[in-house]
């Protein structure tokens, strides 16, 4: 889709579990939720938004905590991974929804999983792109990153507090187009316009993040370990409503979390497709075809669900061009 129709659709600021999320609202039917990840924005979802509304949907694409339009507390404790759950339900709530679609790449997968873990009965499906559920570690996630790939791996250099956050903003057109999985990837060279992206599209990534900075999605990664203590609780729990996972052939995060164990946490996996081709930001460099099967899955999801409108109170849309500035 042109910009142009992007920036037409409605937003509005969603108050929920103490912050405020920019939310994208479009379309009418059953309620999908698409999360974003690192380092980017619901405008990552601007191809599926469209899609999905088309085919009777009600899909909210909020910028995550720490993003765009939406609240970045300052403290890195506040971006753990159940916290993030709870910005969802709290989203649910306000349009008076028990239960969603969760769409979520790259780290909106892994909060979409761990959401259909922590609070099953809001979660109707839940599809991943990216990044694949498995079971729990013995130990801590980050111990093992570092012992595996070194200190120099992209996910370990991102635990310290104000290092990878000075290098990512010196130059944040550079940033959004790095690749690699070395901390030298994202902090040297001058990467090329990716190919399934224009000019036009790349500005609006640029210019939030001009004025955001990346710190708030860096935090995400420093609750890596904490995430693993704080979820303890969960360990040996199923999903068990229906669930899709999608990737690139390309894609390097199988290089370091392959979807091998699927089925020992997804007990409804419908459908686990490999995109010949297609790297890590798969929604937008293959649109239709990830539009094509998410469509697919959710309707074999909600197959023989009985959808009525549920009585919420009304809400205030506006186009995105009307909106306030970035909050802090």
């Amino acid at each position: 889709m042109r910009v142009a129709d992007w920036e037409e659709l409605p937003s509005r600021r969603v108050a929920t579990n103490g912050i405020e999320l920019e939310v994208t609202e479009y379309g009418e039917g059953p309620a999908v939720v698409l999360c974003h990840g690192f380092p980017e924005l619901a405008f990552s979802w601007r191809h599926q938004v469209v899609a999905l509304a088309a085919a009777g949907y009600r899909v909210l694409a909020p910028d995550m905590r720490g993003y765009g339009g939406s609240s970045r507390p300052a403290d890195p404790a506040a971006y753990d991974i159940l916290t993030i759950a709870g910005d969802l339900t709290g989203l649910l709530d306000d349009i008076g929804e028990r239960e969603a679609v969760f769409v979520g790449h790259d780290w909106g997968a892994a909060v979409a999983w761990q959401l259909a873990l922590a609070h099953p009965g809001r979660v109707r499906a839940v599809a991943g792109l990216s990044v694949p559920i498995a079971p729990r570690p013995p130990v801590p996630p980050v111990l093992i990153l570092r012992n595996r790939l070194g200190d120099d791996f992209y996910m370990v250099w991102f635990q310290e507090p104000g290092i990878a956050d000075a290098v990512l903003n010196r130059d944040v057109r550079r940033t959004l187009l790095a690749g690699g999985l070395s901390a030298s990837a994202w902090s040297e060279g001058s990467p090329s316009l990716r190919p399934f992206m224009t000019e036009e599209e790349l500005t609006i990534f640029v210019r939030t993040f001009e004025q955001t900075g990346f710190t708030g999605g860096l935090n995400y990664y420093r609750n890596i370990d904490r995430n693993w203590a704080l979820t303890e609780h969960l360990a040996g729990r199923t999903i068990d409503c229906p669930s899709l996972f999608l990737t690139g052939s390309d894609d390097p995060v199988a290089r370091f979390m392959p979807a091998d164990d699927l089925t020992a946490v997804l007990t409804d996996l419908r459908e686990h497709i490999v995109l010949a081709g297609a790297g890590h930001w798969v929604q937008q460099e293959r649109p239709e075809e990830v539009s094509e099967a998410l469509i697919r899955f959710i309707r074999s999801a909600l197959s023989g669900f009985s959808y009525g409108r549920r009585a919420h109170r009304p809400v205030s849309l506006r186009r995105r061009q009307d909106r306030g500035g970035i909050r802090h």
